[in-house]
């Protein structure tokens, strides 16, 4: 199956660089389409931030790819619940491992979600 997804080509000075072009702030990649996420941190991590992600469900989505920042911490109970309820898997890790990790599962074809936090 072809996929259209951006690469991460950067991360760090609060954004990203997807195929070459610039994008500041966190991100959200969801159906092979990065737009603008507005978590700029764990704490303002809710279910309601990942609402297309929960819309999009288990048909859509295999699971969510969460960078969390510049250290990897766990992501609010409420959120892994959400996640759980609508039968998508989460995997995190801290934003930079998530952009390395983000690439090799495009290439191989996985459905993902990923929301990183712009470090």
């Amino acid at each position: 199956m072809a996929r259209d997804a951006p690469s991460i080509d950067a991360y760090g000075g609060s954004g990203f660089r997807l195929s070459g072009e610039r994008h500041e702030g966190s991100l959200l990649i969801l159906a092979d389409e990065a737009r603008p996420w507005p978590v700029a941190s764990l704490d303002e991590l809710t279910p309601e931030s990942l609402e297309p992600v929960l819309a999009a469900g288990r048909a859509e989505v295999e699971f969510l790819l969460l960078g969390v920042g510049a250290k990897n911490a766990q992501p609010p109970r409420a959120v892994r619940d959400a996640l759980r309820a609508a039968g998508i898997g989460l995997e995190f890790m801290d934003t930079p491992s998530a952009a390395r990790l983000y690439n090799v599962l495009t290439a191989e074809g996985r459905r993902l979600a990923t929301a990183l936090i712009a470090v």
